[in-house]
C-alpha cells in the first residue's frame, strides 16, 4: 500500500510544470548581465543601478559584464550562447534588436530567434549636439545652412546604422537637405569631435554627450521628442527651435535572455525589473542621464521592437545601407 502512494506522489510530481517550480528556487546563485557598452557609459550606468536593485530584492549578486565592441556582436554573441536558465541575461540597445537586421548581411545572433525580451530598462530621446562655438542659435540655422551648402556639413555618429545616423538621415529627409556623414568607433571620440568643430553637430543622449556638455565644449542645440525633459527644461524639441513638426529621435535599452529560457523566469525578472525603476532613486538618476523609464510585458516589448524596425525600414532602404 505504501509502495502504491509512493508510486502516485511522484507520478503527480511528473505533471507538475518544470517552469513555474524553477522560478520559485530563481535565483539560487549569482545572476551575470551581459552588456554591449562600456563601463562608466549612461547606459551602463543605468543597468548597474537596476543591478544594484535587483541584488537586494533577490538576495543574490547581480553581476555586470561589460563587452563593449563590433556593434553589439560580441556581447549578444556571448549571451546566445549562455544556457537558457536565467542566470545569463543580456542588455542590448533597440537598435542592435531591431536596425541592425536591416543594415547588416549577416549577425551573429537573431534578435528574434535567439533571445526572450523582458522588458526595457529605459527609453531616451537624442539631443542635437553642437559646439560651444557653434554660431547656430536653433534647429532653422541648422536646416538653413544644410540648404545653402549641400554636403557642406558634417555630422557625426557613433557607427554606421546608429540611431545617430538615422536620426540625421531622418532630419536630411524632412529638411530636403543633403550633408556628409562622418561615422565614428566610440561615443567618446564623437563627441570629441563635436567640441572641436571637425564635425558641426551629432545626435546624442545627456548620457553619451554629458562630458563634452560637462566640459564646456559641447552644448544642447535642440531635443528630438514631442516635448521638453523635465531635467532639461531650457532646451527646445526640434520643432520648438525651427525644425521639422513631430520630429523624433529615440531608443531604448533592453533586458534580455537567451531563447528558450523558461517564461516563468522571464515573467518574474520583468516584474523585479518594473520594482526596481520604480524606486524614486533610480527615476531620479536615469532623469539626470535624460532617460525615462519605460516598464513594459515581455509581449509589448517585442512589439516595441518590431515597430521600431518598420519605422526605420524605409529610410534604411533609400540610404541603401548594407553592411557586411
Amino acid at each position: 500500500m505504501r509502495f502504491k502512494f509512493a508510486a502516485a506522489a511522484l507520478c503527480m510530481l511528473a505533471l507538475v510544470p518544470f517552469g513555474p517550480l524553477h522560478a520559485q528556487s530563481f535565483p539560487s546563485k549569482p545572476v551575470r548581465i551581459i552588456t554591449p557598452f562600456p563601463a562608466g557609459s549612461g547606459p551602463d550606468s543605468a543597468l548597474r543601478l537596476v543591478a544594484d536593485r535587483l541584488s537586494k530584492q533577490w538576495g543574490q549578486q547581480v553581476l555586470v559584464e561589460n563587452r563593449p565592441g563590433a556593434n553589439g556582436f560580441i556581447a549578444l554573441g556571448a549571451a546566445k550562447a549562455a544556457a537558457p536558465d536565467g542566470y545569463t541575461l543580456a542588455q542590448a540597445s533597440s537598435a542592435q534588436l531591431s536596425t541592425h537586421r536591416l543594415v547588416y548581411k549577416s549577425m551573429p545572433y537573431d534578435p528574434v530567434k535567439d533571445f526572450e525580451t523582458i522588458t526595457p530598462l529605459f527609453r531616451n530621446h537624442f539631443f542635437i549636439v553642437v559646439p560651444t562655438a557653434s554660431p547656430w542659435k536653433n534647429v532653422g540655422d541648422l536646416v538653413a545652412v544644410a540648404k545653402a551648402k549641400p554636403n557642406g556639413l558634417a555630422y557625426g555618429s557613433e557607427f554606421v546604422g546608429s540611431p545617430g545616423h538615422l536620426g540625421a538621415a531622418l532630419l536630411e529627409n524632412a529638411t530636403g537637405t543633403q550633408m556628409m556623414h562622418v561615422p565614428f568607433k566610440e561615443t567618446s571620440q564623437l563627441f570629441n569631435a563635436v567640441g572641436s568643430g571637425d564635425v558641426q553637430f551629432a545626435f546624442g543622449t545627456a548620457g553619451t554627450a554629458g562630458a563634452a556638455i560637462r566640459s564646456g565644449k559641447a552644448r544642447f542645440l535642440a531635443l528630438g521628442a514631442p516635448k521638453r525633459l523635465a531635467a532639461f527644461p531650457d532646451v527646445p524639441t526640434v520643432a520648438e527651435a525651427g525644425g521639422p513638426a513631430g520630429f523624433e529621435v529615440g531608443a531604448s535599452t533592453v533586458l534580455l535572455a537567451p531563447k528558450g529560457t523558461p517564461k516563468a523566469i522571464v515573467d518574474q525578472v520583468n516584474a523585479y525589473v518594473a520594482k526596481a525603476v520604480a524606486d524614486p532613486e533610480v527615476r531620479e538618476r536615469f532623469a539626470a542621464f535624460g532617460y525615462e523609464t519605460w516598464p513594459l510585458t515581455p509581449v509589448e516589448t517585442a512589439a516595441a521592437m518590431e515597430a521600431d524596425t518598420k519605422r526605420y525600414a524605409d529610410i534604411i532602404k533609400r540610404l541603401n545601407l548594407q553592411l557586411d
